[in-house]
């Protein structure tokens, strides 16, 4: 009889940490990042990410650690940040570059065609030019946020921590919105910090 009131009590102690598990706000669960424009920090290397962006198209030489496909026309940029075994460190995409003034830019066969820009995107799927809303929907509130300017632009900077998600992993993710949009503007994944 004991026995039976003891599995009693355990079966009633697991049945409501269940049903608080189940309502538990979405917004309250922790999630991370292991993904931004298919190219994975810590994992991957500039090799990988020649496969899809090809070196043709970069802008920038990977000797100095850092490789850059840039769309001159729309000001959109792929960053990859190198360690010394050219493994990637951290992954940028962004619209905050810099936007060609000069004639001799052809926006008509712009490298926007071939910098693959439908690969922009975290693995849980945000992109440039979604919504402040979708990070806090997707991520949940940032480890902190506050203003930001680059160059004129007001901007509001968010940023999670993952390092609760062990060392293996992605450390750090920064989204950038515009305040006068509210709409997301560049994401960096780091490994193992910004």
């Amino acid at each position: 009889m004991r026995s039976w009131r003891c599995a009693s009590a355990a079966a009633v102690a697991v049945l409501f940490a269940a049903c608080a598990l189940a309502q538990e706000p979405e917004s309250s669960k922790r999630v991370n990042e292991l993904v931004l424009a298919g190219l994975r920090p810590g994992v991957d290397t500039l090799a990988v990410g020649e496969k899809t962006y090809k070196p043709k198209y970069r802008k920038k030489d990977p000797s100095d650690g850092m490789a850059e496909w840039t769309d001159e026309c729309t000001g959109r940029m792929l960053q990859l940040e190198l360690n010394t075994k050219n493994v990637i460190q951290s992954v940028t995409i962004s619209a905050l570059g810099p936007v060609a003034r000069e004639e001799k830019v052809d926006c008509h066969q712009s490298a926007r065609d071939v910098l693959q820009t439908k690969l922009w995107r975290t693995g849980r799927g945000l992109r440039l030019g979604d919504p402040q809303h979708r990070v806090n929907e997707i991520y949940g509130e940032p480890n902190s946020s506050g203003p930001s300017t680059k160059g004129n632009r007001e901007l509001e900077l968010m940023y999670y921590a993952f390092d609760w998600a062990g060392s293996d992993v992605p450390q750090v993710m920064e989204v950038v919105c515009e305040r006068a949009t509210g709409r997301v503007v560049e994401i960096t994944l780091a490994f193992p910090s910004l």
